[in-house]
């Protein structure tokens, strides 16, 4: 290196590390959403056969040709296209990102990826972290103090849990949309003077519950229950209360969960997740290995009646902008088929969907290669993912949580995608 050229790279230096330090600390974008709707698709959904389609493949050619299962659409927004199975949802994808360069590094194992998708960080043998819904009643609480801050429509597991946060924001979970949460429902021969009654020898067992024990996160969530189990509450799994037409609009079992879930946020609950797909309508879910892909299509159009009605009936109470819909899954498929005819399994790139919430959609974020394999331009990743949902709340994904005593920030690194705040 020349001599004048080191004193002017030294001069620079300190300019330098100041663009550095500037650029690190630039603001965090935050969001005005104060709900959070999160669909589990479970098995991993392909993206190549959903929202980023690509060439047509052929799985019964020999050799076999990778790509996309069926041929793409337009939608509402110009140079935008997703399969053709998802007609409903592509007339409103304007109100929609679909982020087309996620990626993760954990194993192609649906637990683990299950797992980290859910925490946005590996499996630790010391600690266990909280899920993303149990991170934000914790940050932000029920809107409805009458409320659950966070619910779970679907089966409950330690990866949707509120790991070192404690029992007080784990959810409350249900599978049958009709009864609500397991225990809730009071048998008709259960008056209100006998519920009395039995909190009042309940009471001085929860008073010998010492603040600082372990056990009174349990004895706080057990109040909780107790408080919930009444008419007030239940009266959202009424859903005869709603139009036939508007029903039938949502479709199956998974779009009245989705009906259910407006109720629900609707009467103050924070953050739902709901499962799709629980009973396995084509064989084998989203992990559509070997003939697992040629029912396929039931699922995305089921998908499709569902989602598009939920932007719709959430636009037309005036909900939307309030409501953030993020729809996650554990990795996405790679565009060759296997030797059944179906896909194996690919973290490296996949799509997550984000819609409403107040953000700047734009129908699709990222760029991916002609057989969306590799990323080629904007990666998020799944901390960015979160990050992105945690802002629209406006929660800081920098924020540091206290696991003992040990500051664990909210996201491993992640960062909001910028584009999406307006």
């Amino acid at each position: 290196m020349k001599r004048r050229h080191f004193l002017q790279t030294a001069a620079l230096a300190p300019f330098a590390s100041m663009g550095v330090r500037a650029a690190t600390s630039a603001p965090i974008p935050m969001g005005k959403a104060e709900h959070c709707i999160f669909i589990w698709l479970g098995g991993g959904m392909c993206q190549t056969d959903t929202f980023d389609p690509k060439a047509l493949g052929d799985p019964k050619a020999n050799p076999k040709k990778a790509g996309s299962a069926y041929p793409s659409i337009e939608t509402s927004v110009p140079g935008v296209r997703v399969c053709k199975h998802l007609p409903k949802t592509a007339r409103q994808m304007e109100h929609v990102t679909a982020v087309r360069t996620v990626f993760h590094n954990v194993i192609n194992e649906h637990a683990i990826a299950t797992n980290f998708v859910h925490t946005g960080r590996p499996v630790s043998g010391n600690t266990s972290y909280p899920s993303i819904g149990s991170i934000v009643a914790h940050q932000r609480g029920s809107a409805n103090p009458k409320v659950p801050a966070y619910m779970l429509i679907g089966y409950p597991n330690p990866s949707r849990g509120p790991g070192f946060l404690g029992a007080k924001y784990g959810n409350i979970y249900l599978s049958d949309t009709k009864a609500g949460p397991a225990g809730f429902t009071r048998p008709d021969y259960v008056t209100s003077q006998r519920v009395s009654a039995r909190e009042k020898l309940l009471k001085p067992l929860q008073e010998r519950v010492a603040k600082e024990a372990a056990l009174a996160d349990y004895e706080a969530a057990q109040r909780e229950a107790l408080r919930l189990a009444g008419p007030e509450f239940m009266r959202n799994f009424n859903l005869d209360e709603e139009s036939a037409d508007l029903r039938n609009a949502y479709g199956s079992e998974f779009g009245q969960r989705c009906l259910l879930a407006r109720r629900l946020i609707q009467d103050g609950v924070r953050f739902i997740e709901v499962s799709h797909n629980l009973g396995f309508v084509n064989g084998t879910g989203w992990d559509t290995h070997n003939d697992g892909q040629e029912n396929q299509h039931l699922l995305i159009k089921d998908l499709d009646d569902s989602l598009a009605t939920l932007i719709a009936d959430l636009k037309t109470h005036g909900m939307l902008d309030k409501t953030l819909i993020a729809i996650g899954t554990e990795f996405g498929r790679p565009p060759e088929f296997d030797g059944g005819g179906g896909r194996g399994h690919q973290c490296s790139t996949f799509s997550m969907i984000l819609a409403g919430g107040g953000l700047k959609h734009c129908g699709a974020y990222g760029v991916t290669d002609h057989l969306s394999k590799e990323i080629v331009e904007n990666p998020v990743s799944t901390p960015d993912f979160h990050a992105t949902i945690h802002a629209a709340l406006g929660i800081n994904p920098s924020h540091e949580l206290v696991d003992a005593s040990r500051p664990v920030p909210i996201t491993d690194g992640g960062k909001p995608i910028a584009a999406l705040f307006g």
